[in-house]
């Protein structure tokens, strides 16, 4: 299988299923396209047809869409268990995982994933209310859990969520308590260390990412 990503510095899409991938040991070729280059969409869409990272190649068939490739693979590779065994903490797992993959729109807008920033005094406020429901779902789930990971054991959840981690980090957003706890374990998860050491190496410009 190959999985076509873009900048590591910026493309938190492509972090996601690198990242379930990664941790599970599930082998792959990676293709990275560097982000609003020249030649980028034309390069894309050799791979994909929405012209957008990532990209799942398995064989003749592309998955696009990070959340369409993490169940892909969740349903390629069973015995891995990418999602809780638990029927009902799956369920909870998918939906907070839904609700990252479509909603968080002032967050995104405000607060780009750029591995490079590390600022003090940032204004995070126009984010404040999804910056509130993600600190509500980590607490709730990390609760009931007992972590390290939202439902105990590293799944899709938590990918879906390792880039708000950096966010946090990137912007100065304060956590505190199992908040805190959890920022520091998704970013010290060995395969989440490698995407973010490659991406602080990045010197790629990327203007249509601020």
């Amino acid at each position: 299988m190959k999985l076509v990503i873009g900048n590591k510095r910026l493309s938190s899409w492509s972090l996601r299923p690198w990242l379930v991938m990664k941790h599970f040991g599930i082998f792959f070729d990676e293709i990275l396209i560097p982000l609003d280059q020249t030649e980028t969409t034309a390069s894309i869409l050799k791979f994909s047809p929405t012209a957008k990272v990532p990209v799942l190649i398995d064989g003749d068939l592309p998955i696009w869409d990070s959340l369409a490739i993490v169940e892909y693979l969740h349903e390629k590779f069973p015995e891995k268990n990418l999602w809780p065994k638990d029927s009902a903490k799956r369920a909870r797992a998918r939906s907070f995982s839904a609700e990252m993959h479509s909603g968080f729109s002032d967050l995104r807008r405000h607060l780009s994933h750029d591995l490079h920033k590390n600022l003090k005094d940032f204004d995070w406020s126009p984010a404040k209310s999804d910056i509130e429901r993600i600190k509500e779902i980590w607490t709730q789930c990390l609760e009931e859990s007992e972590g390290p990971y939202l439902f105990g054991e590293f799944s899709i959840a938590d990918a879906m969520f390792a880039p708000v981690a950096n966010r946090f980090v990137s912007y100065g957003v304060p956590v505190e308590g199992v908040v805190k706890n959890y920022v520091e374990t998704i970013r010290s998860n060995p395969s989440h260390k490698l995407w973010i050491e490659a991406g602080l190496l990045e010197t790629y410009t990327a203007d249509k990412h601020p």
